[in-house]
């Protein structure tokens, strides 16, 4: 690699899913990384082996199934974590193991292992990875609040016995970037071998700034950035990679550093990955958020209408969107939905569109326009046709007193059953028919609902997320009825659930895994 090029590194499929609440299926980890691997991401961190048997095939088929990327599995310090995750990489084009310890001193007492046992530790640990694998990440966890000179030392360590590459973690979001900058320097200059390794920087957002202090390491001499997508993550999340990215791109003028990700690809996996995570992006969310290229002032409207630079640095299509929004009808054709979803960033196959197109008609007969993020919605709906619960008519009455009344007939395992329940509100009763048509020990976790478009005919999306003795599933749906589409959240939520109880087998959750043990 050259000098002024900056490897991306996308930990969406571990850290990020680590976060609390988020999940993802097999597929949606597939398609994920298939998306990463397209718009031209270095590293992917597909996972952390050791956690579940579900982690470990994920990661597997992931590293099967890869054509460009990196991809790397996460391993603590010992000797079974670092073979796990070989056997989950090793078919990999190219394979990566990621091993870390905690460095700093709240993080040796975990363990309980003084300085020397701990370096004697990093010695043994790289070596046995190394000689399993040729690409070796390490990290010094909360290498922020490490002492100097010891940091210094297990670097050092790391690089002898084998290292290739040297993350350094802001774990907990605590450095600054001027910190973030003197640190990665400081290294560089007195670690001896550290210019024959590359170093990279893992910072979280806990104090709002993992996005600066990860370009200020750049500016420090660091070559890789570890990221995900959306910003997705532990607590306040990790740096996030459209962010880190898109600096790098349009201030080019002051840091002259080259990424190979295609940003035209970026709004779309951004949807994706807030789809599937049931993590909503935030509106003013930069890059990415539904007003990052939205103007409702005066003065900026007319300003964006003489001269779009006036008050935009970047421009819409460069991070995948479509410079305007061209609404369809219900007078609007196959041909047309294609085209428009093609521009969107889709490329969908003949069933796919095929269903797209029935839901599309549906729409367009309870709605005047179809908009672009309408369609995003459809395209995203996660009703499967092999699902065992299924919607299949509902009715609630409402009034100013008393009650509310929910009708449902639902499809279970193909069976249509029917049944009437009260509730605080229709989508309290709504939820309660569900419970009781298919009686269930699921706790709602989060219940959400955001207007996709504008307008008293906006399609709803609602996300739910439940648990079920430690097993986490979200749902999503969109519909112009709010209740109707609570009420396919709730039965989708429920369905992932049943696949998990399904699936499930003995060895960790990822979500048992505590926070001491990830970068």
């Amino acid at each position: 690699m050259t000098k002024d090029k900056v490897l991306i590194f996308d930990t969406t499929l571990r850290d990020g899913e680590q976060s609390p609440g988020a999940t993802m299926t097999h597929d949606e980890k597939l398609e994920i990384a298939e998306l990463l691997d397209e718009m031209g991401v270095d590293i992917i961190e597909a996972g952390f082996p050791i956690a579940s048997e579900g982690d470990f095939r994920a990661v597997s088929e992931i590293a099967e199934r890869a054509k460009n990327a990196v991809i790397c599995g996460l391993a603590r310090a010992n000797y079974k974590d670092i073979d796990r995750c070989w056997e989950a990489v090793k078919h990999a084009k190219a394979p990566r193991i990621h091993t870390f310890i905690g460095t700093s001193p709240l993080h040796r007492a975990i363990p309980n292992l003084n300085q020397d046992e701990m370096a004697e530790r990093i010695h043994d640990t790289v070596t046995h990875a190394r000689n399993l694998c040729d690409n070796v990440q390490w990290s010094p966890m909360d290498a922020t609040r490490t002492e100097e000179d010891y940091l210094c030392r297990t670097v050092e360590i790391a690089i002898k016995a084998g290292a290739t590459t040297i993350n350094i973690p802001d774990t907990v979001g605590y450095t600054a970037p001027i910190e973030s900058a003197d640190l990665i320097r400081m290294l560089i200059n007195k670690v001896p071998g550290a210019d024959e390794v590359i170093f990279a920087t893992h910072c979280h957002n806990d104090l709002g700034m993992a996005t600066a202090n990860s370009l200020a390491a750049v500016e420090g001499g660091a070559r890789q950035i570890e990221c995900t997508i959306n910003g997705l993550g532990e607590r306040a999340g990790n740096t996030a990679l459209e962010e880190v990215v898109m600096a790098l791109k349009v201030r080019g003028d002051i840091m002259p550093y080259t990424t190979g990700i295609d940003t035209r690809k970026i709004m779309n996996i951004s949807r994706r990955v807030a789809t599937v995570s049931g993590f909503h992006v935030q509106f003013n969310k930069a890059i990415v958020g539904k007003n990052a290229f939205a103007h409702e002032s005066g003065i900026h409207q007319d300003g964006m209408l003489k001269n779009s630079e006036t008050f935009e640095i970047m421009r819409p299509e460069d991070v995948g969107l479509a410079g305007t929004s061209l609404p369809l009808g219900k007078h609007s054709g196959r041909a047309a939905l294609r085209a428009k979803l093609s521009e969107l960033g889709f490329d969908l196959a003949d069933n796919q569109l095929n269903d797209v197109f029935v839901r599309f008609k549906d729409l367009a007969d309870r709605k005047k326009e179809v908009y672009d993020d309408d369609l995003m919605a459809l395209v995203y709906q996660n009703d499967s046709g092999d699902d065992r619960l299924k919607l299949k008519w509902l009715r609630v009455v409402c009034g100013t007193e008393g009650p509310q009344t929910a009708e449902m007939v639902m499809t279970i395992d193909g069976k249509d059953v029917n049944t009437s329940a009260t509730g605080d509100g229709p989508v309290d009763a709504t939820f309660n028919a569900v419970k009781a048509l298919f009686p269930h020990g699921a706790r709602l976790q989060l219940y959400q609902v955001s207007a996709v478009t504008e307008g008293t005919d906006a399609q709803a999306t609602v996300s739910v997320r439940m648990e079920e003795e430690g097993r986490i599933a979200t749902g999503q749906s969109a519909d112009t009825d709010t209740v109707v589409a609570s009420a396919k959240a709730y039965i989708n939520a429920l369905n992932r659930l049943l696949v998990r109880r399904e699936q499930s087998e003995p060895g960790y959750d990822v979500k048992g895994v505590s926070y001491k043990d990830s970068a």
